[in-house]
């Protein structure tokens, strides 16, 4: 607490990161700088940095721009950027009508999808001149290297103008092998030409093609953190009507000019405009994105309400304690946002293996060409060889090696109703040993049904069921709609009461029936047995105690009690088995009450449970966890489990949840099933497997060929043609997840 008394918080929207290395590097520089801490997220292309009082935003970017990027500090209203949508080069998130085409460059205007288009038609006659005799004509070298020539210049600019920025910086990172692989091998293609020699033209072409597929694919699965956050924010009201002193409606006015202090009118329906407290009225709240409760429960004076919670009945005044960015929903989409800010530490397998890889070739091509001159082979027999080595080392095979393999995962994924979003989430999904679950519309459906009937003697449960039907077909409220749901019987009601939050009364067959809790049963000064009472206070579930009186009495008498609950899924029992199968514990973490939690914890034969818990209850156990060395995936479908999917290593929303909660997890289940979650994690380790297998061979295959192309053993050509089935190979390789079950 000290440090943060001592420093402030700025956020940097970074441009021109592409890989682990990059945000490495953009993190060395940050700290470099006296007193500051720093957290690189790539997927959001942002810096969340702590610094001292004296240390401005203008030095911090200076900081940025001294690793080769550029950066910007974000104002304290701007919304946070999604993936790759800066001011220069927007793209969209998945709700604004964004398309693939977006996906822009680093720091450019041209999409990589135009590149990726353009580049592959100029590519396919480069190859088939190349490839089939009985197209070549004479000069045919020179359309394949007309044709060549703007695939691998224009076209692989984003890997030539990464080269050159870290190049400015003394770093070499997989873009550096690229560049001077695919020059190398356009450059002797246009000598060989000249001199009437061996062109492989087609090997700069089609590398350039299929990493630029490989980049594209990349940028494509980026997680949009904005997206997450704009779904939060877009809880919040856009309008609030102010109060009068005497609790009358005055003016409509834009929810900006609602200051702390004020009063504003809550209609039945309407959404809280901003935290505060009630002054006066009732309603029954549904506070399900704040605690995850299924039901909506009772407010009144005196009791705090939070922004973006809905009043489903009632009208309420409300004096307004905190509003803005100060409000509890600003808090929670914050909470998201710090959440994120770790999400893209974990380091890409190949990154790694290029951090050492690429300048151990560099040196290595260089070598060559020294030994080849020092021992007499000739210049000719040197540029051969040194080319050889580097074409041979092109890190096609080690660039498709991760994303053909996602690509194709994640098509399966996708046909078994699971949505992985890339390879930071696969990899750690590969390791998780926890499965933490929300309950409602998780574990559960997240609709209300009648669980129980518990009729007084001397009453039917088919009278209980069709009376408080009845009384209760006059209600929007969600208990209400299970309650007429589950009735056979259909009477008709009049004289229809509402009284916020506490339950209801009606006239049916001549009788005035109230239905609701126990506590409004004993206020109608209902007759109640010890039987009756019992039920009601053992019951796990909403109670909603209905009631009437007697022919020739005056008080009425509690005729039973209905339990009304959301009920469990059918899958959800053999989803946790089949979890700890995989050696997978299983937690039920739910805003609920202790009581309902478990009971369905029972049901599905969980044993930890931690019940009652806010969003920010849910951060504090998921990073206990993590703090005890857990690799934790949370499982969740509200808007209250939308940070604690980002805080955990792997969120999984389910399908049927809200677009907070998909936007802020890793792994979305399309379909409404938890045996999906089961399903996520062996695709992923999956998955894993294939890439780690990919890196391996692409990796082996440079350690045995280089010394063979330094040995003089491997022309250009050849090396070029090795290349590419090592290539084939990895596709080949990724291709064996479409048969995955």
């Amino acid at each position: 607490m000290d440090r943060m008394s001592e420093t402030r918080g700025v956020v940097l929207d970074i441009e021109g990161m592409t890989c682990a290395s990059c945000v490495a590097r953009v993190e060395k520089r940050l700290r470099a700088v006296p007193g500051v801490e720093a957290a690189v997220n790539l997927a959001t292309e942002s810096a969340r940095v702590f610094a001292p009082e004296g240390v401005d935003g203008e030095r911090l970017v200076e900081a940025v721009r001294s690793a080769g990027y550029d950066a910007r500090v974000r104002s304290d209203d701007a919304a946070p950027r999604e993936a790759h949508g800066g001011h220069e080069h927007a793209s969209h998130g998945p709700g604004d009508g964004g398309h693939s085409h977006d996906v822009e460059d680093a720091r450019g205007a041209t999409p990589l999808r135009t590149r990726l288009i353009v580049s592959g038609i100029l590519a396919v006659p480069v190859l088939a001149l190349s490839m089939l005799m009985p197209l070549q004509f004479p000069g045919w070298e020179w359309v394949a290297l007309v044709l060549a020539t703007p695939v691998v210049l224009w076209g692989g600019w984003p890997f030539h103008r990464a080269t050159f920025a870290n190049a400015r910086h003394g770093a070499m990172t997989m873009d550096t092998l690229i560049t001077l692989g695919t020059l190398a091998a356009l450059l002797w293609s246009a000598w060989a030409a000249a001199t009437g020699g061996h062109v492989y033209v087609e090997v700069a072409a089609v590398v350039t093609v299929f990493l630029l597929l490989g980049r594209f694919i990349e940028q494509r699965s980026k997680r949009r953190a904005g997206a997450a956050l704009r779904a939060l924010m877009e809880l919040g009201a856009d309008e609030v009507t102010l109060a009068s002193a005497d609790g009358r409606d005055g003016e409509t006015v834009p929810v900006e000019r609602l200051r702390t202090g004020d009063l504003f009118v809550v209609r039945p329906g309407e959404r809280v405009a901003a935290d505060g407290v009630i002054v006066s009225g009732d309603a029954a709240v549904d506070s399900s994105m704040i605690t995850g409760e299924s039901a909506p429960v009772h407010a009144g004076p005196g009791e705090d309400v939070t922004g973006g919670t809905i009043a489903t009945d009632g009208r309420l005044i409300v004096r307004a304690t905190a509003v803005g960015s100060a409000t509890r929903l600003a808090h929670m989409a914050r909470l998201v946002e710090d959440a994120q800010a770790g999400k893209g530490r974990v380091q890409r397998l190949a990154d790694r293996i290029s951090a050492v890889f690429v300048p151990a070739v560099i040196a290595l091509s260089i070598l060559t060409l020294v030994v080849w001159l020092l021992a007499g082979g000739g210049v000719d027999a040197a540029l051969t060889a040194a080319i050889a080595v580097v074409i041979i080392a092109c890190p096609c095979a080690l660039g498709l090696a991760t994303p053909v393999a996602i690509l194709v995962g994640t098509g399966r994924g996708a046909q078994l109703g699971v949505l992985v979003t890339g390879p930071e989430a696969i990899e750690t999904a590969g390791r998780i040993d926890t499965v933490v679950l929300d309950k409602t519309g998780t574990v559960t459906r997240g609709r209300m049904t009648v669980d129980a009937v518990v009729p007084a003697e001397g009453t039917t449960r088919e009278e209980l069921m069709a009376l408080a039907a009845a009384a209760e077909s006059g209600s929007q409220h969600p208990i209400a709609r299970a309650i007429v749901a589950a009735a056979d019987d259909a009477r008709v009601a009049t004289d229809f009461r509402s009284h916020a939050g506490r339950g209801i009364t009606a006239r049916v067959d001549g009788r005035e029936v109230f239905a609701g809790s126990l506590s409004f049963a004993r206020e109608r000064g209902a007759r109640i047995s010890e039987d009756i009472a019992r039920a009601a206070e053992e019951a796990a579930g909403t109670v909603v105690v209905v009631g009437w009186p007697a022919s020739r009495e005056t008080a009425p008498t509690a005729r039973g009690v209905l339990v009304v609950a959301d009920t469990v899924r059918d899958d959800s029992a053999e989803a946790v088995a089949s979890l700890r199968r995989l050696g997978v514990d299983v937690v039920l973490l739910t805003g609920d009450n202790e009581r309902v939690a478990q009971d369905v914890a029972g049901r599905v034969g969980i044993d930890r449970v931690v019940a009652g818990a806010s969003p920010e209850d849910k951060i504090a156990h998921i990073r206990e966890l993590q703090a005890n060395g857990h690799r934790v995936a949370m499982v969740g479908d509200g808007i209250n489990d939308s940070a604690a999917l980002a805080a955990a290593d792997l969120g999984i929303a389910m399908g049927g949840g809200t677009d907070a909660a998909r936007h802020a997890s890793d792994v979305t289940l399309v379909r409404e099933s938890l045996a999906a979650v089961g399903d996520a994690v062996r695709l992923s380790r999956r998955m894993m497997s294939i890439i780690r297998g990919n890196l391996f061979w692409a990796f082996g295959y440079n350690v045995a060929a280089i010394p063979l192309a330094a040995l003089g053993l491997l022309n250009p050509m050849i090396a070029g043609a090795a290349m590419a089935f090592s290539s084939v190979f990895v596709v080949l390789n990724s291709l064996r997840l479409r048969a995955f079950h």
